[in-house]
């Protein structure tokens, strides 16, 4: 009797050391991830209270806000709103109870959400322990260029009125403007009311005619052959990397042939076109900008796309630019065989496997303005805690060096001529008046439609002003227009409305 009532009291020993082994893992241990585990009742709880900090543009405009509910009996304490509507969807994106969130609020959701802030003072440091609150988020989008933008954009004439416009300080990287469309409406997919809610996330992620969702913005998510607008590219390649085929002349001519295919090259309109790049490229020449892609090669015109930012077609390996947005796509440049002259001359001039986001053609502009030197896109300008207290400052970053300085002003001149009136057959003659001193490339890419016959994708490109320091360097694209229209006669105007927006609020001449 006496053993085992020994073996009883070891065994509860050994009971009563597992227990307080278990209480030390889970009090020591597991604590942290036991105290945020969504299954932990006061986790769960903080779902419906779910005060966010603020977002706002520049110069102070509420985009987004945390509003305490004042519907009677309703679980959550706040509804989160978006006082602008769609117009900055593609930016803040959405905060949803059911679908989680998107755009800055995902990017900043760590700063956004309620969360412990650091001590204010020596009490707080020692005794009292901070207040759990949100940070507010101030952005670097200028609202009079995004309303400017947005509203050419729906100016496009015709009834497809799908595209983007990207708008970039050059010199640091800042994103003054950001449309895309089409977009949706931030206020109904963040209503705590989940059937609503995912109605209408069903109705905003849906594909129009061109097979565009809302949810996914075309200037971040979306890519497109580059049409001519990759002239720039294939300019900047023989400046900078082949400075023997800086005065390169092609002998006027309506067309060229590839000695490894059946294929031609010929000029838009269908006429003859030719010279150095001094001509060639206001009158974007395209069999003379094939012939100048066969010239330089395919190990050069790779590497000067990849330079700019440009991933290598079917690469394992994609190249994202460094953009505070989430699904930001890679652009990408044809992969190409050393001795595929047809191919290379598509290449050359913005088409076959060339597909390009309109954020990563902003940032090809932008690279040209500033002196060869890509700034790293940016939407967070500063952070601040409710005590208003800066909590973090973006700081400019170079991303990529493009070109040479000397090489970026060259090719900054040719973009220059484009809109010059006094050179003959120059694509923008007449967009935009000449004490502008606008620097812009034109593209107009051949593609097959979703629907219907085949459409052109319409590009323009460049920055202003090309005297002095560059303040706006922009890309519009509107995809999927008439075969019979230019990237000039589309997205020319909507080019020249934002920076007329941008000299009305500057107080410049136009």
């Amino acid at each position: 009797m006496g053993r085992r009532i020994r073996w009883l009291g070891v065994v509860l020993l050994v009971c009563f050391a597992l227990v307080i082994v278990q209480l030390a893992n889970i009090q020591f241990r597991q604590a942290g991830a036991l105290a945020n585990s969504p299954y932990n009742p006061r986790i769960a709880a903080k779902v419906y209270d779910n005060q966010r900090g603020t977002i706002m543009a520049s110069d102070g405009t509420v985009l987004a806000k945390s509003v305490k509910t004042t519907v009677s009996g309703d679980p959550y304490h706040y509804t989160r709103v978006y006082p602008q509507g769609p117009l900055y969807a593609g930016i803040t994106g959405y905060d949803s109870l059911f679908y989680g969130t998107s755009g800055i609020e995902y990017e900043y959701n760590q700063y956004l959400k309620t969360h412990a802030q650091s001590p204010q003072n020596f009490s707080q440091l020692l005794f009292d322990t901070p207040p759990s609150e949100p940070d507010n988020v101030t952005l670097t989008v200028d609202p009079v260029l995004q309303e400017a933008a947005t509203e050419a954009l729906a100016s496009t004439p015709g009834a497809n009125k799908d595209g983007a416009v990207v708008v970039l300080d050059p010199t640091t990287g800042a994103v003054l403007a950001l449309v895309s469309n089409p977009t949706f409406d931030p206020n109904k997919i963040s209503s705590p009311d989940v059937a609503a809610e995912q109605a209408y996330d069903a109705e905003a992620s849906a594909k129009d005619l061109e097979h565009f969702s809302g949810l996914a913005p075309i200037a971040t998510q979306e890519r497109f052959p580059p049409g001519s607008t990759f002239k720039v590219v294939t300019s900047t390649a023989a400046y900078n990397l082949a400075p023997s085929l800086i005065n390169y002349s092609f002998p006027p001519a309506v067309s060229i042939k590839f000695s490894d295919s059946d294929k031609t090259l010929s000029n838009d309109g269908g006429s003859a076109c030719g010279g150095t790049m001094a001509l060639m490229l206001p009158q974007s020449c395209d069999p003379g900008y094939g012939q100048l892609g066969i010239e330089i090669g395919v190990p050069t015109l790779t590497k000067q796309a990849e330079d700019f930012g440009y991933s290598i077609f079917g690469a394992t390996t994609q190249y994202v630019p460094n953009l505070d947005l989430p699904n930001v796509v890679p652009s990408t440049f044809s992969d190409l065989a050393p001795n595929s002259q047809a191919a290379l001359a598509y290449s050359a001039i913005g088409q076959f496997n060339d597909a390009t986001s309109p954020l990563e053609n902003a940032l090809v502009a932008a690279g040209i303005a500033n002196g060869g030197v890509i700034m790293t896109p940016h939407l967070m300008e500063q952070i601040r805690n409710a005590q208003g207290s800066v909590v973090a400052t973006y700081q400019p970053t170079p991303m990529l060096t493009a070109s040479t300085p000397a090489a970026a002003a060259a090719v900054g001149k040719l973009m220059q001529n484009v809109a010059n009136d006094t050179v003959p057959g120059a694509t923008a003659n007449g967009i935009f008046p000449v004490s502008w001193h606008v620097a812009v490339k034109t593209g107009t890419a051949q593609v097959q439609a979703p629907t219907g016959p085949e459409q052109t994708d319409d590009w323009m490109i460049g920055f202003m002003p090309a005297i002095g320091t560059p303040k706006l360097a922009i890309a519009v694209v509107v995809p999927y227009q008439s075969f019979s229209v230019t990237g000039a006669q589309v997205a020319g105007p909507i080019v020249k409305q934002v920076f007329q927006a941008y000299l009305n609020e500057t107080g410049g001449q136009g």
